[in-house]
């Protein structure tokens, strides 16, 4: 059984690394081991760049913990201000001893009011608690859950994420 960290004990990223990994490697068994850590980051990146710097440095920040594991994953969401609006997005790092996949997830806008309470420094799970009347939503469904109706799910954007950061694992010949 492979051990794989993940640079968080949010359950639902958890349980996206998880599936990830099942779809991508069918015929073999991950232990998924949730931990907490402080990568200095700031809680709600902002921009596509501090967002992946996020999510490499939490995955780095695991290794530097955990170096028996096989793999390592840093997933982290960001928000993105442009001139259509504040739009949302997770990357993903996944690293192991010799190699390192990035990917991202789908980006949605998020609506005027959420927005401006991102852009006045709120992390994006309190502003939707906030505004939809909400308790922990960063834990649950999170906001694309809240504005889909749960069509799609916080946990069910990270799995693409999670996959794409898996594609050199899975096709190391060609990375």
């Amino acid at each position: 059984m492979k051990k794989v960290h993940i640079a968080s004990i949010n359950p639902v990223k958890v349980q996206a690394a998880a599936e990830g990994f099942r779809q991508m490697f069918p015929g073999e068994t991950f232990e998924v081991i949730p931990c907490k850590v402080n990568p200095g980051i700031p809680p709600q990146p902002m921009g596509d760049e501090e967002t992946l710097d996020g999510a490499e440095r939490r995955a780095q920040a695991l290794r530097d913990l955990y170096p028996q594991s096989d793999y390592w994953v840093g997933i982290e969401g960001g928000a993105a201000d442009g001139k259509k609006g504040l739009s949302t997005f997770a990357w993903v790092v996944i690293l192991s001893t010799n190699q390192i996949g990035r990917g991202r997830s789908g980006e949605f806008f998020l609506p005027k009011k959420v927005a401006e309470l991102v852009r006045q420094g709120m992390e994006l799970g309190e502003a939707d608690d906030m505004f939809f009347s909400r308790n922990n939503s960063k834990q649950g469904n999170g906001a694309v859950g809240i504005l889909t109706d749960d069509v799609v799910d916080r946990k069910n954007l990270y799995i693409p994420a999670v996959i794409f950061a898996l594609i050199p694992f899975k096709r190391p010949d060609l990375y």
